[in-house]
């Protein structure tokens, strides 16, 4: 058995509040003796050098010890008389200092208790709101968010403390409220797609009999669904990803991205007559390439799906004051200014759900995560002719040089 692990078994777990009272009497203790022999160093010195260094001669001092030693100073009464007033001086001396170090010290060692004694209640009291923060985070569960400390008292360690904890009990709320959210949606999401193919072949089997085209048919209508729950599900591994931050750092270039956004979504944006204007320039940051490639697909596939037939979309790529910039804006129809915030939420759209085939309703969602991974900003209006302009600044990125900034996007 280790030393540490014996002394624990037999001195057991102190907690801070023994410690405290420790601290009070240990302190208490080495301050007072300091005092103590000060006082007696003090005392000792005023009551003169001690024999034989006294102003009686050195020869009669051990005159009078040789003396004693052989016995013979009872025989001579004056030396006897002279021997006594002088050895008792000396003793006398020796008494009174015994007897100062005596209560003295007697006196430090109840003092010392008694300082043990108030460091443990002091300990109690200042150790009360961290109790309360125990407390609290013991009653706090997944289904119990809403315990708050509420310290009140003076702005000192122990209320930033708790203030810190309601903090973090506040952000858990918040994030977990999103979490249910977030899967009661993906839940419902997800059931849809599976419940429609189910009916589709619930339905064909039902017929007595079945033809060739309705086959056909039935294989196609169940082909949408599973492209609609494959988008849903890569939707949520790209959240996901982008949720628990970036694990590669690599050169990216927006203008790149941007470029392969615009391949990807021309056979659509040609189909619905809408012109795509693009002017890029590079935009070089540090990140994951494929969830930057991700947030660009994102923004050109938002503004094309949204938008109008013959209607238009430009997207600029730069860098500007150490920031590579990615800008998308788009015509469609009008959007409340109170709504634009919560098009970034998972499943929403201005319509409600993601139920009418257009999407899965997590492309923005995505974008912002992506952002938030890259520690940049997103700035997002509504037009007042409609349409929405979307604008998104990365930390530049230069070979050799890599600038960063440690901010929070905005909606």
């Amino acid at each position: 058995m280790g030393l540490a692990r014996r002394r624990r078994r037999i001195v057991g777990r102190r907690s801070v509040r023994a410690r405290i009272a420790l601290a009070c009497a240990g302190m208490f203790l080495v301050i007072a003796a300091a005092f103590v022999a000060a006082l007696y160093t003090v005392v000792d010195r005023s009551f003169g050098p001690a024999p034989p260094h006294s102003s009686v001669p050195a020869s009669f001092a051990r005159t009078c010890q040789t003396a004693a030693a052989n016995g013979t100073l009872k025989h001579d009464r004056a030396l006897t008389a002279q021997c006594q007033y002088f050895l008792g001086a000396a003793n006398q001396r020796t008494t009174d200092l015994h007897e100062l170090l005596a209560w003295s010290l007697g006196g430090l060692a109840v003092a010392t208790f008694v300082a043990g004694i108030l460091g443990w209640a002091i300990g109690r009291r200042i150790l009360r709101p961290l109790h309360k923060v125990t407390a609290a985070a013991r009653r706090a569960s997944q289904e119990r968010l809403d315990e708050r400390i509420s310290l009140d008292g003076p702005n000192d360690e122990l209320k930033e403390l708790a203030d810190t904890f309601d903090d973090m009990l506040n952000r858990l709320d918040l994030a977990l409220a999103s979490q249910r959210r977030f899967v009661a949606n993906a839940s419902h999401e997800l059931r849809t797609p599976l419940t429609s193919m189910r009916t589709l072949v619930d339905v064909a089997m039902a017929k007595p009999t079945r033809t060739t085209e309705q086959l056909e048919v039935l294989v196609g209508r169940v082909r949408e669904a599973v492209d609609q729950s494959e988008a849903l599900i890569d939707g949520l591994l790209t959240l996901a990803r982008s949720d628990r931050g970036l694990t590669t750092h690599e050169l990216v270039d927006l203008e790149a991205a941007a470029q392969d956004a615009i391949d990807q979504v021309a056979t659509a944006a040609r189909r619905s007559n809408i012109v795509i204007d693009a002017d890029l320039s590079p935009g070089p940051t540090l990140g994951d390439r494929v969830l930057l490639e991700r947030l660009a697909a994102n923004l050109l596939d938002n503004a094309v799906r949204y938008n109008l037939t013959g209607g238009s979309v430009s997207i600029v790529t730069g860098t500007s004051n150490d920031a590579s910039y990615i800008t998308v804006t788009n015509t469609g129809p009008l959007i409340p200014k109170v709504a634009v915030a919560s098009l970034f939420e998972p499943f929403t759209r201005l319509d409600g759900r993601a139920s009418n085939g257009q999407g899965v309703g997590l492309g923005l969602s995505i974008v912002t995560s992506v952002v938030n991974a890259h520690h940049g900003d997103l700035l997002a209006e509504a037009l007042p002719d409609g349409g929405m302009n979307i604008s998104i600044r990365l930390p530049k990125a230069t070979v050799g040089h890599v600038t960063m900034h440690d901010s929070r996007p905005h909606r």
